[in-house]
């Protein structure tokens, strides 16, 4: 062995020639410290019990009681996008760059896409009393809560207002209130509940876009 064969410097592997690029490797880190795969398997596992629901007749088939089961469903899959909110890191993970906030804004819109989606896909071929434009609305609703929540909970407890507001929405069907603010129950063409759904899902993914989740409960924010 000679004394160039000592210094001579290894040879790169073969994988380290054509490295990920740190964009996707940075989404990829969020999503999976956000447990958004595990949240796809339960948005799909929704679309499931959706289907279920319907196809076995869990509820009313027609009126404005036919709402109940749906509803809940629909809060349960908000509920699940709300708590992707959470990150292990805390307040570390804020410090470490600007592109946080569109990881925020991205990943929670397709979320709530991708609930939409599987809900729809779970409606098919059955008898949704409401259709699909009702289950898309109820859904960015209560999403927008949930986001919203995080502000003030952390994201491991933001699912409490969706669901809170859900349960609410329970009594308003059987109130047979009208009011737009009780948008979850109201039918598919009623303008004045998509602007309160719309609104209140744009408002909480600009806070929640902005600001990120309550990281623990001695912050001020």
């Amino acid at each position: 062995m000679t004394a160039a064969d000592v210094f001579k410097p290894p040879t790169a592997p073969v994988e380290a020639t054509h490295p990920i690029p740190a964009g996707i490797r940075l989404a990829w880190l969020h999503l999976r410290t956000r447990r958004v795969p595990g949240a796809v398997l339960a948005l799909a596992v929704c679309g499931a019990l959706l289907h279920a629901a319907l196809r076995w007749h869990w509820a009313f088939n027609t009126g404005p009681y036919a709402q109940q089961v749906p509803m809940i469903i629909e809060a349960g899959a908000a509920a699940v996008i709300a708590v992707t909110a959470h990150s292990p890191f805390g307040e570390t993970e804020r410090a470490t760059g600007r592109s946080l906030p569109y990881l925020r804004l991205l990943t929670a819109i397709g979320l709530t896409g991708i609930a939409i989606l599987a809900l729809q896909l779970g409606a098919a071929g059955e008898n949704l009393n409401d259709g699909i434009l009702a289950l898309a609305r109820n859904v960015i609703g209560f999403t927008g809560l949930g986001l919203a929540c995080s502000l003030v909970t952390g994201g491991l407890l933001a699912w409490t207002l969706p669901i809170g507001y859900m349960a609410f929405c329970q009594y308003a069907l059987l109130e047979a209130w009208t009011a737009p603010g009780t948008w979850p129950v109201r039918p598919p063409a009623d303008r004045g509940a998509w602007i309160c759904a719309c609104a209140v899902f744009a408002a909480g993914l600009l806070l929640f876009t902005i600001r990120g989740p309550r990281t623990r409960l001695s912050d001020g924010s």
